[in-house]
């Protein structure tokens, strides 16, 4: 199997998470996932426990709340898919982070750059590395200054993967669309 880069994006309860397992598991190979979400309260910890009880026993889970890239790289060798599951609550997690830059275009490089390097450890290993992520910018404009600083970072991260991803979907209702074959892409004449 020739590895490649899906990317799987959707609002919220869209049914992305669902369909980036159902992808993977019909690949029929070792497969590996990783966990970004961290149980910070008892709602979470329910998300995660839901999560947990779909995967199937044999695949192998790897927790990973911020240096995913290395864990990434990681799972790579021990499998011939990967699950990442998620780029949304990874930006938020890198946001949040006690260490983070104070200045939020300090944020926005550091963040750029773990997705570059996300990236780079996807493309250097054979698998099909699948990466789960939500479409924030489809509702209204947050009103504090942190809800839109993470609304934009979790935007531009995800345009930085769907540049690099093979295939994209885009999960609304239960039911996934095909986008990346079917998008115009434009280019500025000089």
């Amino acid at each position: 199997m020739t590895g490649k880069i899906v990317l799987v994006t959707g609002g919220a309860r869209s049914g992305k998470s669902s369909f980036a397992e159902t992808y993977v598991a019909n690949l029929g190979v070792k497969t590996a996932y990783i966990a970004t979400a961290q149980a910070l309260d008892d709602e979470m910890a329910l998300r995660i426990d839901l999560h947990r009880a779909r995967r199937p026993a044999d695949w192998l889970t790897y927790e990973a709340p911020l240096d995913a890239d290395k864990v990434l790289t990681e799972a790579i060798i021990q499998a011939e898919a990967v699950l990442f599951d998620c780029l949304t609550m990874y930006v938020s997690n890198m946001l949040l982070f006690a260490g983070a830059p104070p200045k939020s275009e300090e944020r926005l490089s550091q963040i750029q750059a773990e997705i570059t390097k996300l990236l780079d450890s996807a493309k250097a290993g054979g698998a099909t590395v699948v990466f789960v992520t939500s479409e924030v910018g489809l509702g209204i404009v947050p009103e504090n200054a942190l809800a839109r600083e993470y609304r934009d970072l979790v935007g531009l991260a995800n345009q930085q993967l769907a540049v690099a991803a093979d295939e994209v979907y885009l999960v609304v209702s239960g039911l996934a669309l095909e986008v990346k074959k079917n998008a115009v892409n434009l280019t500025a004449e000089k």
